[in-house]
């Protein structure tokens, strides 16, 4: 006996094929369902925008959007070309080799 696995749109209930199938992750809500092309064109697309999260000292964050032009008044690219990277080591950290 087998199993089978039937993908359908969180948004309409239709049955999907496997390679029609669309993500949707809402990193503000911390949510994700599935949903096909079509049930997102009247998604309008955004550009010239920054996302930036916010981490404050209390352990809360945020996730914001900016223009990009108000993101290039206050942080110049020589300030974003030497960031550290949001994956791995800050910049300069060695461990000690004790």
């Amino acid at each position: 006996m087998g199993y089978k696995s039937i993908r359908t749109s969180d948004i309409s209930g239709e049955i999907l094929a496997d390679d029609k199938v669309i993500t949707v992750v809402v990193r503000s809500a911390g949510k994700l369902f599935d949903a096909s092309a079509e049930e997102l064109v009247g998604l309008k697309r955004v550009t010239n925008v920054v996302e930036l999260e916010l981490r404050h000292p209390d352990g809360n964050s945020e996730e914001i959007i900016v223009s990009k032009a108000d993101f290039e008044k206050v942080v110049t690219a020589e300030v974003l070309a030497n960031a550290d990277n949001i994956r791995g080591r800050r910049n300069g950290f060695k461990p000690s080799a004790d």
